[in-house]
């Protein structure tokens, strides 16, 4: 990562307890802010200022879902599969690990190369 803020927010965001269990738990299984709410025993406010975190911080990711009854919602899981904090030189490094699939490597790596 480049940017001091960012390793300090995510650092801050890793830092919080609620935010690890919100995100441990989703990396284990996907769920609801409700679900996620019951699965945890948190508040669904707790639940729903750490997900907006997580969100901030790209560490997770969410999709909307149609409830049988017609009402939408978010469901929500973990982006990454690990991470690596190191420090050198008095200066923190974080590296997210996330699997890709082709199609985004693809637009990346196009992206990179400055085509248009």
């Amino acid at each position: 990562m480049d940017d001091e803020s960012s390793i300090e927010e995510i650092l801050n965001t890793i830092g919080d307890e609620h935010a690890r269990t919100v995100l441990a738990s989703i990396s284990r299984e996907p769920g609801s802010a409700k679900e996620l709410a019951e699965r945890l025993e948190l508040s669904q406010p707790t639940i729903y200022r750490r997900l907006e975190l997580l969100e901030e911080n790209e560490l997770i990711k969410d999709r909307t879902l149609v409830a049988d009854d017609g009402n939408h919602y978010k469901e929500f899981t973990c982006n990454f599969n690990s991470t690596v904090i190191s420090l050198e030189d008095d200066e923190y490094d974080i590296r997210i690990f996330r699997e890709e699939n082709l199609p985004d490597r693809f637009t990346k790596l196009w992206d990179e190369l400055g085509v248009k």
